[in-house]
């Protein structure tokens, strides 16, 4: 009587397999709760431009707390048309720096300043920002540096402008002829806000009309959270295939920077 030798590669196999799945299963748990955290508490943005000088700045990691304003389509990845309006929709406040979806793409991501609620009247006179006709008041600061690119950096003027309510964030102007400067008086319609970059100067936002590459009116619908905290932030020399770059170009003083 033959003697039978069991060869152990069907176990082996059904074991790696097992094991390969353990892993994707895995993967998968960590992705939906990943997902999950991102459309309802908080998400990551990376700042690309200096519109919002002296308070945020190119290379800067910011958390967005996406349940401040309540949920719509774009709380979530790719914004799909399955629900018009907000649901538990909280108000944005003036003086809020809000991450919204622009207008005129429903895609593309854009970082400013609440300056008008449904209802008031903003417009712009000689450099100043009046609101419902009133002068908001400002107060001149010590002058910052900034790198306007070719090596050229000059001085530019900071001031911290105060809302009704008390409600201070700084700003920065480079004069008071520029293009934005001046113009006519905006009216916020039922359901929109009016944003501005904090640095007037240098800020594509509800003053310039979407067709001349602005971002005009934004919708409450538009609102993806409100900017909270600086998290970390790198010179925007730096680069993720340097690693040198990593230590070299941090900014470590704007790390866990709270906003306002």
């Amino acid at each position: 009587m033959n003697d039978t030798v069991e060869s152990g590669e069907g176990p082996k196999t059904s074991g790696a397999l097992n094991e390969v799945v353990e892993i994707i299963k895995t993967v998968v748990y960590a992705l939906l709760i990943a997902l999950f955290l991102r459309v309802l508490f908080f998400q990551p943005f990376t700042i690309p431009s200096a519109s919002m000088e002296p308070n945020l700045y190119e290379g800067d990691y910011i958390i967005v707390s996406k349940f401040s304003y309540g949920y719509s389509r774009h709380s979530i990845p790719f914004s799909p048309n399955i629900h018009q309006g907000r649901v538990l929709e909280q108000k944005a406040s003036r003086g809020d720096i809000v991450v919204f979806k622009l207008p005129s793409d429903g895609r593309t991501d854009y970082v400013k300043r609440v300056i008008g609620v449904s209802g008031d009247r903003v417009q712009m006179k000689a450099g100043l920002l009046y609101l419902n006709d009133k002068l908001v008041q400002r107060d001149a600061m010590s002058p910052v540096k900034s790198d306007l690119g070719f090596g050229q950096v000059v001085d530019v003027a900071r001031f911290r402008e105060r809302l009704d309510g008390g409600r201070t964030y700084d700003t920065q102007d480079m004069g008071t002829d520029g293009n934005l400067d001046n113009g006519a008086q905006f009216i916020v319609p039922e359901g929109y806000y009016f944003m501005m970059g904090d640095n007037r100067d240098n800020s594509s936002d509800s003053r310039v009309d979407p067709f001349e590459g602005g971002v005009g009116m934004v919708p409450a619908e538009n609102l993806v959270g409100k900017a909270q905290i600086v998290l970390l932030s790198w010179h925007p020399k730096a680069s993720i295939f340097k690693p040198w770059t990593w230590v070299l170009d941090a900014r470590p003083s704007r790390f866990f920077k709270i906003l306002k």
